[in-house]
């Protein structure tokens, strides 16, 4: 990411607050630079998520009333649904996220009225966030709901019932919901065509390994007997919806993707220093050697210093490959080692790498990280 960029400056700025308030300009009451004038009071001091809620409340000052009132201007206000004809990495715009907030504002307690709008909004931007106040204050109402969303003809909406039930949705209120309670809406969506789709069914799935991962290796071995998804695709999901046990050397996932974490493998590992600084890149090299012919999966695997002198671990994909009997696999990588890591901050001290092959940790090596350069 570029040194100064702000993702919420370029999802909420001036140019997409005009945007918004034109769309609403002919709405009763609605006065257009007076709406701007006020959002831009705040806009730039807010953070991302505290900027969805601003605009929401400006909009609720702009035109006050309970749902029965903001339903209409909200509709007419709403442009043409995204494209029908993409199957994916067509998100719509964020300025729509604070219509949603909107409707949780004014609507919580009119559910009917407002998930009707909560279906129209997500075919121009996605509503999970704001699904979720309504599914923990009517669950069985928004389940229920959700049995017709998942045939809707939008693929949005279709996506809205995986990606809204998500038991660990990005950014989102947490749900009361029991951890597989939506896994029926997820049988009638795994066969979904399109990849926005079935690439939440995947992640949802993922959610629910953290806490129970033998249910999902069980659907997901439903869903392939059913054979209503394509190979390929449910190929694809099954190896998204695992990736947090592959990375834990689960052996029951390693399994269903065909990887054995008992082989009789061996690994040389080789790091091209014993010491660096912080902002330096680590050579690492392994080599794989095997009897038989089998496919493999590599990670690597770093033990950072934290401050109080002990160490915590971060998975790293390398490699996924076909292993010759008698031929080695050679593998290298040169990892950076950031000193502006934004996920969390590198600690001077011993640090090590070790090589996973097939979930199973095969070999390991020590080395020292040092400050800095000044």
């Amino acid at each position: 990411m570029a040194s100064g960029f702000s993702l919420k400056d370029q999802l909420f700025n001036l140019e997409r607050v005009r945007y918004l308030a034109g769309l609403f300009s002919d709405a009763p009451g609605f006065e257009t630079a007076r709406f701007e004038a006020r959002v831009m009071e705040r806009l730039p001091e807010l953070e991302l998520k505290a900027r969805i809620a601003w605009i929401a409340e400006c909009l609720e000052e702009a035109i006050p009333g309970d749902l029965s009132v903001v339903s209409p201007a909200i509709r007419d206000a709403l442009p043409p649904p995204l494209d029908l004809t993409k199957s994916d990495d067509d998100f719509g715009s964020f300025i729509f996220a604070p219509l949603g907030e909107w409707v949780v504002n004014t609507g919580l307690e009119d559910p009917d009225r407002g998930l009707d709008l909560l279906r129209e909004i997500t075919q121009r931007f996605s509503m999970e966030w704001a699904i979720r106040p309504f599914l923990n204050r009517w669950p069985d109402l928004v389940l229920a709901r959700m049995e017709g969303w998942a045939e809707d003809d939008h693929y949005h909406v279709r996506r809205l019932v995986s990606e809204g039930t998500r038991p660990r949705l990005p950014w989102g209120q947490g749900v009361s919901l029991p951890l597989d309670a939506g896994l029926p809406l997820l049988d009638r969506l795994h066969g979904d065509p399109t990849r926005f789709v079935t690439r939440s069914v995947a992640n949802h799935l993922n959610d629910i390994t953290k806490k129970e991962p033998d249910l999902v290796l069980a659907r997901l071995a439903d869903w392939r007997d059913e054979g209503r998804q394509a190979d390929k695709e449910l190929a694809w999901m099954t190896a998204h919806a695992l990736r947090g046990l592959v990375k834990a050397g689960h052996p029951g996932a390693l399994e269903m993707l065909g990887f054995d974490a008992e082989a009789d493998l061996g690994c040389k590992l080789r790091l091209g220093q014993d010491s660096l600084r912080i902002g330096e890149a680590l050579d690492i090299g392994c080599e794989i050697t095997g009897a038989q012919a089998m496919p493999v999966l590599v990670d690597y695997i770093i033990w950072f210093a934290k401050p109080d002198g002990g160490q915590r671990s971060k998975v790293f994909k390398l490699k996924q490959a076909k292993l010759t009997a008698g031929k080695p696999l050679i593998l290298q990588k040169n990892h950076r080692l950031k000193g502006d890591a934004t996920t969390f901050r590198l600690s001077p001290g011993p640090h090590a790498v070790g090589i996973q092959v097939n979930g199973k940790l095969r070999a390991r090596a020590d080395f020292t990280l040092l400050p800095a350069a000044e």
